[in-house]
């Protein structure tokens, strides 16, 4: 979790859930998607990220509070035009899925040493 643990989020709370296969793997990316997390994090309304990638696929999962919240990511135009580059260069497909967070629960091993 990038920000602060979801046990803090206020249910009910919004997933996006980006999942991505890539074309090619370069330096570029890495740098677009540092500038979007930090960008996203600035957002009203960004709660935190989950993401994990091999060398071809990938899946990033960002938090917010609400609906209207990731409307307001989705038409941000640094985000629109990295979301562009993307379907230009970076991605041979990907799903974005938008699902509503109602309950939650984890688990966490404690070792002793």
């Amino acid at each position: 979790m990038d920000n602060k643990p979801a046990e803090s989020f206020s249910l009910p709370y919004f997933a996006v859930i980006f999942v991505s296969r890539r074309t090619i793997v370069d330096a570029q990316y890495d740098d677009m998607a540092q500038q979007m997390l930090q960008l996203a994090k600035q957002q009203p309304g960004f709660l935190g990220v989950d993401s994990v990638r091999d060398s071809s696929r990938g899946i990033t999962v960002s938090y917010w509070e609400s609906e209207q919240a990731i409307a307001h990511w989705k038409l941000q135009i640094d985000h629109q035009q990295a979301q562009q580059k993307g379907r230009e260069a970076w991605y041979e497909n990907y799903q974005v899925h938008i699902s509503k967070v109602e309950r939650f629960y984890s688990f966490e091993k404690y070792l002793n040493e």
